[in-house]
C-alpha cells in the first residue's frame, strides 16, 4: 500500500492567523468569537475548554458581560460590527485577509453605484459577511443555473467576487456565461490561491489513487468542495473529521491511498489519519 499525503493539505495562512489570535487574547479579558471562530469542532471546543465563548446571534449580546468580540476568520458585515462596538465590546479582527479584501472592493464598488454579485454559497457565513459590505444590491449566484433569474437591465453595471473557497472549476463556468450574456461587470479574482491550490493538488491526486481520504469540518466549506472534487475523479473517496471515523477495513494491500485535508483541518488530525492508515493490516 502507497499513501499519498497533499502538500497543501491543513490550515490555509488566513485561519492560521486568526488561531494566533484567539490564543493570544485567551486569560486577558473575556472573550468571545462571532460564531466558531473556524469551522473545525475539534478546534472550537479546544477554545470552549480555555473560556472563549461562541456567540451566534447579535441579541446575545444583550445578556452578556462585556468583554472582546474576536471576528473569525469568514469575516462579518459592517452592520454587525458597528452594533457590537455600540454596545461596548472590544473588536478583535480575526477575518482573513483574502476575505478582507473582498469587503473592500464591495464597499467602495457599491459606493460607486455598482451592484454586486458574489459567487458563493448563499448561506455561508463568508458570503453573509461579504454582503454586509455593500450599499447596492446584491445577488448571490451558486449555480450557473441562478444566472437565468438575475433581474437586469441593460443600464446595470456590477462588480462581481467569489467566496474564497469556491470551487475553481465550477467558478470558471460561471463566469463564461455570465460573460457570454454580455452583462456590464467588472470581475475581481477573489478565490484564495490557497484554495486553488489545494483543489488543483486534489484533482491531480485523486486521478492516480485507488482510495482518497479527504479530512475536514462536516460544516466546512472547502472540505466539502474538495471531497466532490476528488469524487468526481476517484469513486472510493471518503470524507472524515477525525481518524475515529475511519473504515479500515475498506483498504487493501493494493492500494494507492491519497489524503488531503480542508483548511480549517489541524496537523495533529491529519498526522494521527495518516498514523491509522498505516498501522492497517491485511
Amino acid at each position: 500500500m502507497e499513501i499519498i499525503v497533499a502538500k497543501t493539505a491543513g490550515f490555509c495562512f488566513g485561519v492560521d492567523k486568526a488561531i494566533q489570535k484567539v490564543n493570544k487574547a485567551i486569560g486577558k479579558e473575556i472573550i468571545y468569537t462571532y460564531g466558531p471562530i473556524i469551522h473545525n469542532q475539534q478546534v472550537v471546543k479546544t477554545f470552549e475548554s480555555k473560556g472563549v465563548q461562541v456567540i451566534n446571534n447579535l441579541d446575545e449580546l444583550d445578556h452578556l458581560p462585556l468583554g472582546t468580540i474576536i471576528i473569525r476568520s469568514h469575516g462579518a458585515g459592517k452592520a454587525d460590527i458597528d452594533v457590537m462596538k455600540s454596545k461596548g465590546f472590544k473588536i478583535i479582527d480575526a477575518t482573513c485577509p483574502y476575505v478582507k479584501r473582498i469587503h473592500k472592493i464591495v464597499e467602495e464598488s457599491s459606493r460607486q453605484g455598482n451592484k454586486i454579485i458574489i459567487i458563493g454559497s448563499p448561506l455561508h457565513p463568508e458570503v453573509v459577511g461579504i454582503k454586509g459590505w455593500s450599499s447596492q444590491d446584491v445577488y448571490i449566484i451558486d449555480t450557473i443555473e441562478d444566472i437565468d433569474n438575475l433581474l437586469i437591465t441593460q443600464e446595470d453595471t456590477f462588480c462581481l467576487v467569489t467566496q474564497t473557497t469556491f470551487n475553481f472549476f465550477m467558478y470558471k463556468e460561471i463566469v463564461n456565461k455570465l460573460q457570454k450574456n454580455e452583462i456590464h461587470v467588472m470581475i475581481y479574482e477573489t478565490i484564495c490561491s490557497a484554495t486553488e491550490e489545494r483543489q488543483l493538488e486534489a484533482i491531480d491526486l485523486s486521478k492516480v489513487a485507488t482510495k482518497m481520504i479527504v479530512i475536514g469540518g462536516k460544516h466546512s466549506s472547502n472540505t466539502q468542495k474538495l471531497y466532490h472534487i476528488c469524487k468526481s475523479q476517484c469513486e472510493d473517496t471518503f470524507l472524515i473529521e477525525t481518524a475515529e471515523d475511519l473504515v479500515l477495513n475498506v483498504f487493501d494491500d493494493n492500494d494507492i491511498i491519497g489524503i488531503t485535508a480542508g483548511a480549517s483541518t489541524p496537523k495533529n488530525i491529519i498526522e494521527e489519519v495518516i498514523l491509522n492508515v498505516r498501522r492497517t493490516k491485511f
